[in-house]
C-alpha cells in the first residue's frame, strides 16, 4: 500500500521545475483509481485518523512547524479540500489563514510581510489559503495591482516578476532550514468543471454567498493565469519545498491526494513523543502514591 500511495503521489509531485509544463497534467486524472462516493469517503477518513495521530506528535514533540500553501483557480475547491483533509486535527496544533487583497497597513510592507506574520511556530501545522503567490499571480494578470504597492518607481522593471520569484524560492528555502517544511498545493481544475460549479452556485441557493461575478469575469484570463501558475512552479519547485499539481476535477480524488502528501511528509519527519527522563518518571511516581493508586 505504501508503494502504491508513493507511486500516485511521484505522479504529481514536482520537485524540479525546469521541465515543468502545465499542458502535462490532467485536471481529470485519477491516476487510473476509481472508487465509489462511500469507498473514497472511508479512505479519506482513514486518511484523516492518520494524519491526526501525526499532528499530535508534532505537536508534542514541539521541533518541526509544516506550512500547507493551497493555490488555485476560483471554485477548484480549495475549501472543501481545506476543510475535509483537517477535519480530524486539533485546532491547538492548526491555523488557517485565508488571504484577501491586502489592507492599506499591510501594502505599506513588502509583500512577504503579512505571510510572515502568519507563520506556523514549532509544533503546528499552517495552512495558507492563497499565499505570497498572489503576488506573481493575480498582480501578474493584473498589473494595475503591482503599481498600487508603493514600490519605487525604478524597481518596476521588466524583471520584477523573475526576482520575485527569487525571493520566494530564497524564502522557502530559508524556512527549510528553520525546521518549516513547505508543502504547495495547485489545485488543477479545467474550465468546464468549473463552469459547472459556478453554474451550480448560480442555481443552488445555499451556494449563493459563494458566487462572485468577478470569478465569471477572471475565466477571461485563464490562458494567462495558466502561464503565471506555470512559471511560478518552474522557478520554485524544489525537493525540500515541492508543488503538488493535484487534478481537481474530482474532489474525492483531491483531498486523498492532499491527504497522502501531508501524511507523507509527516511520516518523514520521524516523528515521535518526547521521551520521558527519569526525573519525570519519578514524579509520576510520586503523583501516583499521592494519589492513592
Amino acid at each position: 500500500m505504501e508503494r502504491l500511495i508513493e507511486s500516485v503521489l511521484s505522479r504529481f509531485r514536482v520537485e524540479d521545475g525546469k521541465a515543468f509544463h502545465l499542458k502535462d497534467h490532467r485536471p481529470d486524472d485519477t491516476a487510473g483509481l476509481e472508487m465509489k462516493k462511500k469507498e473514497a469517503a472511508e479512505q479519506l477518513q482513514r486518511g484523516v485518523d492518520y494524519l491526526a495521530t501525526q499532528q499530535d506528535m508534532l505537536y508534542a514533540q514541539d521541533r518541526w512547524a509544516v506550512l500547507c500553501i493551497f493555490q488555485a483557480m476560483d471554485a477548484a475547491g480549495k475549501d472543501g479540500a481545506i476543510k475535509h483533509v483537517f477535519s480530524g486535527v486539533n485546532p491547538q496544533g492548526c491555523h488557517v489563514t485565508s488571504f484577501k487583497a491586502p489592507s492599506a497597513n499591510e501594502l505599506d510592507h513588502d509583500f512577504l510581510w503579512r505571510h510572515v506574520t502568519a507563520m506556523p511556530s514549532r509544533g503546528t501545522i499552517g495552512i495558507h489559503n492563497r499565499s505570497w503567490y498572489e503576488e506573481v499571480l493575480v498582480a501578474r494578470v493584473h498589473p494595475a495591482i503591482v503599481e498600487s504597492q508603493k514600490l519605487p518607481p525604478k524597481l518596476l522593471t521588466k524583471r520584477i516578476w523573475d526576482e520575485r520569484l527569487e525571493d520566494i524560492a530564497a524564502f522557502e528555502r530559508y524556512l527549510g532550514r528553520q525546521g518549516v517544511v513547505v508543502l504547495k498545493f495547485f489545485l488543477h481544475v479545467s474550465p468546464e468543471e468549473q463552469r459547472e460549479r459556478f453554474l451550480k452556485r448560480v442555481a443552488e441557493p445555499e451556494k449563493h454567498w459563494k458566487f462572485s461575478a468577478n470569478d465569471v469575469s477572471e475565466r477571461k484570463h485563464w490562458d494567462a493565469y495558466h502561464a503565471a501558475y506555470e512559471a511560478a512552479i518552474r522557478a520554485t519547485a524544489t525537493p525540500d519545498a515541492p508543488w503538488y499539481v493535484v487534478p481537481a476535477d474530482r474532489k474525492w480524488f483531491t483531498r486523498l491526494v492532499v491527504a497522502a502528501a501531508i501524511a507523507k511528509a509527516l511520516e518523514d519527519l520521524a516523528l515521535h513523543y518526547p521521551v520521558v527522563t527519569d526525573a519525570q518518571r519519578r514524579a509520576l511516581v510520586q503523583a501516583r502514591e499521592d494519589l492513592g493508586a
